[in-house]
């Protein structure tokens, strides 16, 4: 990606900055702090921004702060860089205004940026067929499903021409880094890194989840293998003996090696598992909970809606409104 000749890049270069409600400010402040950082240390300004709304006076965080909008879609913008920001369940959005203006900004030298959810939008708009692009994990399959013109990757950010996305979070921070130095070189980019005591540079690549291993720590490789099977079959859930001869043992042995590890049998690993994943859905996508319950495996909607509330406390049509890292509680009392 090309932002310009060594003349282009000693002027300032304006960012546009459109917020979509509900956008995670993490996400928003791992992207725009690094562009402050660099006009402190380079000691002039490098970078502006402007802040835009779909239309509101202003503009709703992910934690509720509001932020004032500098304009709305309905004007005209004359920017280097756009990023597109959202979350929640941007496969919703469908603002017929907003993504004929983006559509617009296209047309012109800007480069597009989808941040988090923001790849969605770019997609809804037309933006990034036959790109190459990745999209916060949350929402990687359903923008797999809807737009198979996009080549979609798990990484934390892709730079594809005149398109760039970045799967949010900390990422951000990585990927305006990497702008940086294309824009201002090497030298600068490492006094922004070291500004936010970043130690350790991630690659475009890298991945944006830990592993199993990691998450779980675990180091017996046959629950690991296990549970890897498992998050595989979502929507057509493995038998026990199955799963057990994938991983070499007996189901006994497995069993024990379940309780040893985890504390919890094969029958309830695998079920917190598919409620994770239908708790995902449900705050991510506008799938029904008929979907939902199908896609994870459930054999109807009232014994998932049942063994939904009983995990995490609400009925599943309430899942958006569950407060995040709340308890999840498992019994066998419910069988899948």
């Amino acid at each position: 990606m090309t932002f310009g000749d060594i003349e282009a890049q000693k002027a300032v270069q304006t960012l546009g900055l459109l917020l979509i409600d509900g956008f995670a400010l993490m996400s928003y402040a791992s992207v725009i702090e690094p562009y402050r950082a660099a006009n402190i240390l380079a000691g002039r300004e490098l970078y502006r921004w402007t802040h835009i709304s779909t239309g509101a006076a202003g503009m709703i965080a992910s934690n509720g702060a509001n932020f004032l909008a500098d304009r709305t879609v309905a004007q005209p913008l004359d920017c280097d860089v756009l990023f597109v920001f959202a979350a929640g369940d941007p496969s919703a959005f469908a603002d017929n205004a907003t993504l004929a203006w983006l559509r617009r900004i296209a047309l012109t030298k800007a480069v597009l940026v989808g941040v988090s959810g923001g790849p969605f939008i770019l997609a809804r708009a037309g933006l990034l067929d036959g790109y190459r692009a990745t999209i916060h994990w949350e929402h990687r399959p359903a923008l797999i499903e809807r737009y198979p013109m996009i080549n979609v990757e798990p990484g934390l950010y892709v730079i594809d021409r005149r398109r760039v996305t970045c799967a949010g979070g900390t990422a951000g921070l990585d990927l305006a880094i990497e702008l940086i130095e294309r824009d201002q070189g090497h030298a600068l980019a490492v006094k922004v890194s070291d500004w936010f005591i970043r130690t350790e540079a991630r690659s475009a690549a890298g991945p944006q989840r830990l592993s199993l291993r990691e998450r779980y720590r675990l180091r017996n490789d046959r629950v690991l293998k296990t549970l890897a099977q498992m998050e595989r079959a979502i929507e057509k859930p493995l038998a026990r003996s199955d799963l057990a001869s994938l991983a070499g043992v007996s189901v006994r042995q497995l069993e024990r090696l379940f309780s040893e590890h985890l504390n919890e049998t094969i029958d309830q690993s695998y079920r917190r598992i598919r409620l994770e994943k239908a708790d995902q859905l449900l705050r991510t996508t506008n799938l029904s909970v008929t979907n939902v319950a199908i896609a994870c495996g459930f054999r109807s909607t009232s014994h998932f809606s049942r063994t939904f509330r009983s995990a995490f406390g609400v009925p599943p049509t309430h899942a958006g409104t569950r407060q995040r890292g709340s308890s999840l509680t498992v019994s066998d009392k419910e069988s899948g």
